[in-house]
């Protein structure tokens, strides 16, 4: 099972409002635990090689907040933990007032020792970083906000 499968296999656990499942094949097992609205992966079997980096595609959510209704909200596509830049001697990504063009790098969000680096799908400027960097963020948390052009 790779990556992809597994994000949706947690995006249809999420939405059926599943609170349990245990899947197994051959050697790969996955356990999903819903509690009080957290939603817990466990990985037991061979571990399995993949790239360090993987481009992970961005779910942006448009959503009307008091003040400004023309902002895009750029969500995480994963659990994981938000990182900033590249590494923690790097300059970060991008900040608030950055300029970005569809395809640039806004940040990486690591799931399960994966690196996914998460890129713009709109051309825009940031306006709003809501995760402080090392931050645990969750499916579907807001990310950036952009003002698109």
């Amino acid at each position: 099972m790779d990556i992809k499968e597994i994000k949706q296999l947690m995006e249809a656990f999420a939405k059926n409002g599943l609170t349990k499942l245990e899947l197994t094949n051959g050697d790969f097992s996955i356990k999903l635990k819903k509690e009080v609205s957290e939603v817990k992966v466990v990985q037991a079997g061979e571990p399995v090689h993949v790239p360090s980096v993987t481009p992970a595609k961005v779910e942006t959510v448009e959503e009307k907040e008091e003040g400004d209704e023309n902002l895009i909200y750029i969500t995480s596509p994963i659990i994981g933990t938000f990182y900033r830049a590249p590494s923690p001697d790097s300059d970060p990504y991008v900040e608030v007032g950055s300029r970005v063009k569809k395809g640039d790098v806004l940040c990486i969000v690591e799931a399960m020792k994966i690196m996914n680096e998460i890129e713009s799908e709109y051309d825009g400027v940031i306006v709003k970083i809501f995760p402080k960097n090392a931050e645990a963020v969750e499916y579907g948390q807001k990310l950036f906000a952009l003002k698109p052009e």
